[in-house]
């Protein structure tokens, strides 16, 4: 094949995995290289519960060049400091998974080894409290990260509450207005190559034929490609993350934005509550094996942070991955790649961290192999931390009782996640990924949260005179709650920011 030929390069389906994708492609490559082309239906539902992001998305904006004003304006967008977690380890608790570091080192000792050190001296310290971002959260307030490095508020990130329906649609325009083409219509038929079972072309319902060198699977759960067409299995991860329902719904606001998404969990699950500008949207993730759909519906209706706006719709899903995400000349992407519950707030991060991927080793009209499995190693990775870490919640559920729980409590983990358990309840030492997902002050979050505790310290710790080290530590609380006092509440900075007519923060 001449290689001056563009690739034709197929995306079946839209919603938040295709249009990143595809924004990405319109981005990165001109006309004479690739042609891209969009399929979806407008009569197919979206699953649209990924309201909740991670700081990498701003990443992704950037990338694109994207306006934060214009965006946050056209998603009903707010920002996003932290993760809070309700009644885990047991009723009443509350801890944060911020967006950025527990204290700093003193003398060079790790500051995680320092508190431990306190503990173990009777000095209890909450370790939210030498978490910037999570201080600010406490006390709904939000500004920009400091760009001078030496200043404690340069110590987190931010990230964003929004709409995903409203964010794929802006992903469509920004696409269109760059010359990607969007076709409206439904798949009926997918045709084989007989010699090497490549998919060769699409048959929509208006008898059109598609061909393609690249097809994206981004049809959802149903993974039309991968799974109904190349028959791709799936690897089913419901005997560790045993939630596959949630009833969703979205509810009034008062006058009042908070800067985290909160999980609370409930007798059979846990529920969301994600503040947008315009409404809160909320839901219950559960579990069938322990409970009703008809019980989670009403425990959601009994819990629920305003007034009703519709009625709740339920969603079916199963945690787990595809065997293979990409076959032959077919990439999943998305919901027919792999689900994990958003308990993290992953789904959109699982497709922005595919697409980063895919960009990087994106194959030429002949597919190379070594491509392909490199591009399969790096997304199974990223899919299997994420479920360790999402495991720990469940697992770590300390005092919980019912049914769920029991059984999360006493199931039998994954050895990737009993070994890093292991390690940390020595000494509280953390595996630092030298790639991925969740550093170490995310794991600190989680285990001091839940309540595992380490049997000791690192040894290093004892170097430090314990007077210096508490001061040192009560002084950094104090300069943290001194600082957040002055920061402007959060519902005002977003009503003000949205409203602005200057240039987006960068």
């Amino acid at each position: 094949m001449d290689s001056r030929t563009p690739r034709k390069i197929v995306i079946l389906g839209g919603g938040t995995a295709g249009w990143m994708l595809a924004a990405s492609l319109t981005k990165v490559f001109n006309t004479r290289q690739t042609s891209v082309r969009l399929i979806e239906s407008g009569e197919i539902g979206i699953v649209g519960v990924g309201e909740s992001t991670l700081p990498q998305v701003r990443d992704f904006n950037q990338f694109l060049g994207l306006d934060e004003v214009e965006f946050m304006r056209e998603t009903n967008a707010t920002f996003k400091l932290a993760i809070e977690f309700r009644d885990w380890a047991r009723k009443g608790d509350v801890y944060f998974h911020p967006f950025g570091t527990h204290g700093h080192p003193i003398e060079g000792v790790p500051f995680f080894q320092c508190w431990l050190r306190a503990k173990a001296h009777g000095h209890h310290f909450n370790i939210d409290d030498f978490s910037y971002p999570s201080v600010a959260s406490r006390e709904q307030k939000f500004e920009f990260p400091s760009e001078d490095l030496t200043s404690i508020r340069s110590t987190y990130s931010y990230a964003y509450h929004f709409d995903a329906y409203l964010y794929a649609k802006y992903l469509r325009r920004w696409s269109e207005k760059r010359g990607l083409k969007r076709t409206e219509g439904t798949v009926v038929d997918v045709t084989l190559h007989p010699e090497n079972g490549y998919i060769k072309s699409l048959t929509l319902a208006s008898g059109e034929v598609v061909k393609g060198d690249i097809f994206i699977d981004c049809s959802g759960f149903r993974a039309l490609l991968i799974g109904e067409a190349l028959k791709v299995g799936w690897e089913d991860w419901a005997d560790w993350l045993p939630c596959d329902r949630a009833w969703a719904i979205s509810c009034g606001l008062d006058d009042e934005y908070f800067a985290t998404t909160r999980c609370t969990a409930r007798e059979a699950g846990w529920q969301w509550r994600i503040p947008l500008q315009n409404r809160i949207g909320t839901g219950y993730v559960f579990s069938s094996r322990f409970t009703t759909e008809e019980r989670a519906r009403e425990v959601l209706m009994e819990n629920l942070d305003g007034p009703a706006i519709g009625d709740p719709r339920l969603i079916r899903f199963r945690s787990g991955r595809r065997k293979t995400s990409w076959y032959k000349n077919c990439i999943s992407l998305g919901l027919a790649s792999g689900f994990l519950e958003p308990l993290e707030s992953t789904s959109i991060y699982m497709s922005q961290i595919a697409v980063n991927f895919l960009m990087r080793l994106f194959p030429e009209q002949e597919i190379d192999p070594a491509l392909a499995e490199e591009y399969n190693r790096l997304v199974d990775i990223e899919y299997t931390r994420v479920r360790d870490f999402l495991v720990l919640h469940y697992h770590a559920s300390g005092e919980r009782t019912g049914d769920l729980w029991k059984h999360v409590q006493t199931m039998t983990l994954p050895d990737s996640l009993s070994d890093k358990m292991e390690i940390f309840r020595r000494r509280g030492h953390i595996h630092r990924y030298k790639d991925g997902l969740f550093s170490p002050a995310s794991w600190i979050a989680v285990y001091t949260g839940q309540r595992i505790s380490p049997g000791g310290y690192d040894p290093q710790a004892d170097n430090i005179s314990l007077d210096t080290m508490l001061k040192t530590m009560t002084d950094l609380r104090d300069h943290i709650a001194s600082n957040v006092a002055t920061m402007p509440g959060h519902y005002d900075f977003v009503r003000d920011y949205t409203h602005s007519k200057g240039a987006a923060h960068v």
